[in-house]
């Protein structure tokens, strides 16, 4: 998954700036906090609010076509090797 990771960080570091990795604190087993990794897919300052309430256009271009193919939740990966997260599968 690196080439594709890869070169989604260079698509938005392209396209807007701010750093390409979002870090968010969540609650694993045992009420551990732990940050889990994303590509960003929103603008940097968007308000840090549940993505359904967040304003109309906090999504970037390249973080709409992120989201569909689900490529933003690759880097997750280094978290379910690390431990923190388990592989689940679809909703």
């Amino acid at each position: 998954t690196s080439p594709v990771v890869l070169i989604a960080m260079l698509a938005v570091r392209a396209t807007s700036p701010g750093p390409a990795i979002f870090s968010q604190p969540r609650v694993g087993r045992g009420g551990a906090v732990f940050a889990c990794h994303k590509l960003r897919t929103m603008h940097r300052n968007t308000p840090s609010l549940p993505t359904h309430e967040a304003p109309a256009g906090s999504v970037t271009a390249v973080g709409r076509v992120l989201r569909s193919t689900k490529i933003d939740e690759l880097p997750q990966l280094w978290n379910v090797l690390k431990g923190e997260m388990s592989l689940v599968g679809p909703r």
